[in-house]
């Protein structure tokens, strides 16, 4: 006897477990969690009622667990629907709600008639209409795996063991259940129900966490956009294009074309949440790069891209440019910046140098300046592509900075 009892402790650890971590869990949205622990509250509800409808049997008593069993029956298509509703929201579900509605009618029918079940001297009798709830059940969950394949369309395949593991888990406890010796304190199917909560709680974290990745992504382009375009520097091209009408009307002509070509492309980088091939950056940082050599006619960038066969985070090399022209090699009579690419034997390698005044690279931060600087870029790179930035800088001799791709 205290061997079936044994097994209420490690189901009821598992539910607080579950409810702490969905109280503190600083990634699931507001209306998640409420439904979450509506879940956690029937789970537990339906422990207890095992629990009752053991108790009841060996006590025969009668009344008492003919309201166990009826509330175990109505309880557990609720739980399944409560799931459909974290996994998507925009679908009605009415025609459910109605089957969970005529199921909880069949068994509310246990209290005056033996069309469900009834139960006599503790024996538990079924009735024509017993598999109700089995029945409904089995379409919710069958429903339940169609819209769980909808999902892992947007999801890593790796996580799709979780939700297929659930569902298969609700199976093998009623099989459990219906091939048991004797009956237990905890059916094996309420065990499962237990254990689906719990692995589905770990899956919908992952997709929590997920979603607050891309929206911090989000974010950080919109956040990259805003600082790339600067007033200043539209101003100045502005300035420039307006002297330039009256001087030289064609490369005025070019330099505004170039103009609408760069902030075109900045604002479609919003719209870059991959990777981009390099090529498609390097032509967004030589355009740059003419504009800005328009201005400064003492600059001058260079190319000598060996490799250009992979991809890259948006405004990953076009930043490090600007940076290079606009606190490097300005001040120098002939300011010169390289663009390399070459491939190495484990990773693609980009290298951006200057002969500019440089800067000690243990005392000056690259956050002090308002436009995007290179930690920006190697939080990028890193995150999208494993990438790593490495700077080398010598004050009055210039600066390199070498951005590797792993292949």
């Amino acid at each position: 006897m205290q061997e079936q009892y044994i097994i209420l402790a490690p189901i009821v650890l598992q539910i607080i477990g579950l409810t702490l971590a969905v109280i503190i869990d600083p990634y699931i949205k507001k209306q998640d969690r409420k439904i979450m622990m509506i879940i956690i509250g029937l789970v537990f509800s339906l422990v207890v009622q095992n629990f009752l409808d053991y108790f009841s049997d060996l006590m025969t008593m009668d009344v008492l667990r003919t309201m166990a069993s009826v509330w175990g029956y109505t309880v557990r298509p609720v739980i399944l629907i409560m799931f459909f509703y974290i996994l998507n929201k925009d679908r009605s579900y009415k025609l459910f709600w109605g089957l969970i509605g005529i199921n909880t009618a069949v068994y509310f029918t246990a209290f005056f008639s033996k069309v469900a079940f009834w139960i006599e001297n503790g024996h538990f009798q079924r009735g024509p209409l017993c598999f109700t709830c089995h029945i409904i059940s089995l379409i919710m969950l069958v429903y339940f795996l169609y819209l769980t394949i909808c999902e892992l369309k947007r999801s890593p395949k790796r996580e799709t063991i979780f939700p297929v593991f659930n569902v298969l888990m609700i199976f093998v406890g009623i099989a459990a259940d219906y091939f048991a010796a004797r009956q237990q304190v905890v059916s094996y199917l309420t065990i499962t129900v237990v254990s689906y909560s719990l692995f589905y709680y770990i899956w919908l974290h992952l997709r929590f966490v997920r979603e607050h990745e891309r929206a911090l992504m989000a974010e950080q382009r919109i956040q990259i956009m805003m600082t790339q375009i600067q007033p200043h520097f539209l101003y100045n091209t502005l300035s420039t294009i307006q002297a330039l009408c009256r001087i030289d009307p064609e490369k005025a002509f070019d330099t505004t074309e170039k103009f609408g070509m760069y902030l075109r492309q900045n604002i479609d980088s919003l719209s870059q949440p991959d990777l981009i091939p390099l090529k498609k950056e390097l032509e967004h940082t030589k355009i740059y790069a003419d504009i800005e050599m328009i201005r400064f006619e003492n600059v001058r960038v260079e190319y000598d891209i060996n490799d250009d066969s992979f991809s890259v985070p948006a405004l990953t090399v076009q930043p490090i440019v600007e940076n290079a022209i606009k606190h490097g090699v300005r001040i120098r009579d002939e300011g010169i910046v390289r663009v390399s690419t070459q491939m190495k034997e484990k990773y693609h390698e980009i290298v951006i140098s200057d002969n500019g005044k440089g800067f000690d690279t243990k005392q000056q931060s690259d956050s002090e300046t308002g436009h995007i600087g290179i930690k920006n870029v190697e939080e990028r790179l890193h995150k999208m592509c494993h990438g790593t930035v490495s700077v080398e800088s010598k004050p009055g001799e210039g600066t390199t900075v070498t951005l590797r791709i792993p292949l």
